[in-house]
């Protein structure tokens, strides 16, 4: 079966994960979960990160948008990833956790 666009950056986004040694998961879509909810939550070096993947032009729903705010808000990092950015994925991670840190 061939994969998605969104399920291509999904793959992308976690093999940068992966490397980088970060853990992460892809919470998983029913109606146990929650609505909204980042496509892809991580940790790394103890930061937390919520990751929006969208492929094409495909835009984040209210939702999504309120849900990436509430991240940000409590101090984490909330992306959104597609295949134009999804090479920078670790450069702004990096960036922004060595930000963070010199913060503290």
């Amino acid at each position: 079966m061939a994969m998605t666009p969104e399920a291509k950056v999904k793959k992308k986004i976690k093999e940068v994960l992966d490397n980088m040694g970060a853990y992460f998961l892809q919470p998983v879509g029913t109606g146990f979960g929650s609505n909204g909810a980042p496509d892809i939550v991580a940790c790394y070096k103890g930061f937390f990160i919520g990751i929006e993947a969208k492929a094409g032009k495909g835009k984040t729903t209210a939702l999504q948008e309120f849900n990436l705010k509430r991240i940000e808000g409590m101090g984490g990092l909330a992306l959104i990833i597609n295949e134009a950015n999804v090479g920078e994925l670790r450069e702004r991670i990096e960036s922004w956790v060595n930000t963070a840190t010199t913060k503290m």
